[in-house]
């Protein structure tokens, strides 16, 4: 049924106030997983052997207090308009083609159906919505101040000339299509089904009884090992995503974009101290093996399971749904 102007009104409030506590959230999260930190020497000047002197931050709260020292509130709002704009066209879709008596905001969920159909329906939403999700990556991550309202700007910081010529390539970034893919199939055709199966749907009308311990363990012990997998999914699409896609031939990352793009505009920890560290863009990861195996290499395993128990959290969190 039609929502009224209260009830539209109230959905919008909420979609704010939500969108005040998930921005800050969400950008830490996505730059503490940006964060590149080798921990291999690399040459000085002279050639010699120098350890890396980029920020090393172990811990979801350090990054978080991090952003705050050097950025401040402005810092933690990063990715602020990429982010409401994609969530309110959302909404506004929903609201006008979808019938529901209950809208939610805040949450996505795919149709309940057929496993297959539900992929198909969750892969096809995450077409539509890669490149703001790539937009909004590259703006939390950039060390350039960028304006809430300067939109051709932005985009000229946050895309190569190729990009913005071709804004298609966005989806031709090695490997992020099959990460994101991967993310998808794994929590469509396995841990949905499987939590059909083990544990019942909660509504109002739920009798507490009706929830099966074991079952519930089950399905818990399956999320944690399910994590293993995700968590190092949701790094390495991180990765890639905020990997500026060059023209491929004869790569040149000077001669392709000229550093005069983000000249003029102010960084906010200027050139002594950046808040993270990012690989150099002429050494790009050329596909999802290929990350994986770099970052391992580089950074050690456990940089792909940065903020693992994020997507525990939202496994578990997945049960109650």
């Amino acid at each position: 049924m039609p929502l009224g102007f209260v009830d539209t009104l109230v959905v919008f409030l909420s979609l704010g106030i939500s969108l005040l506590i998930v921005v800050p959230l969400t950008g830490v999260l996505v730059r503490f997983r940006a964060n590149y930190n080798p921990k291999a020497l690399q040459l000085d000047a002279e050639g010699g052997a120098a350890p890396h002197t980029g920020p090393v931050v172990n811990s979801y709260f350090s990054m978080m207090a991090r952003v705050w020292r050097i950025e401040g509130i402005a810092g933690l709002y990063k990715g602020l308009m990429p982010t409401t704009i994609s969530t309110v066209f959302v909404t506004i879709v929903i609201l006008i083609f979808l019938d529901t008596p209950k809208p939610r905001h805040g949450a996505y969920k795919a149709p309940d159906t057929r496993f297959l159909a539900t992929f198909a329906y969750s892969v096809g939403m995450m077409l539509i919505s890669l490149p703001t999700a790539v937009l909004t990556y590259r703006s939390i991550t950039t060390p350039h101040r960028l304006g809430y309202f300067n939109l051709m700007k932005s985009l000229r910081v946050l895309l190569t000339s190729t990009e913005r010529q071709k804004p298609w390539i966005i989806y031709l970034t090695p490997g992020l299509l099959a990460a994101e893919t991967l993310h998808i199939a794994l929590v469509t055709c396995i841990l949905n089904p499987l939590r059909r199966v083990l544990l019942p749907t909660i509504t109002p009308q739920l009798d507490i009884t009706e929830i099966s311990l074991w079952k519930a363990a089950v399905y818990f012990v399956i999320v944690a090992c399910a994590t293993i997998a995700l968590a190092p999914l949701e790094v390495i699409a991180t990765r890639l995503a905020i990997q500026r896609n060059h023209a491929s031939t004869d790569y040149d990352a000077v001669a392709q974009e000229p550093e005069s793009e983000g000249d003029g505009i102010p960084e906010y920890s200027g050139t002594d101290e950046d808040v993270i560290g990012l690989r150099h863009e002429g050494d790009p990861y050329t596909g999802l093996v290929d990350c994986a195996k770099n970052i391992v290499n580089e950074e050690g395993v456990m940089a792909l399971y940065r903020a693992w128990w994020v997507t525990l959290l939202g496994g578990l969190g997945s049960a109650f749904v």
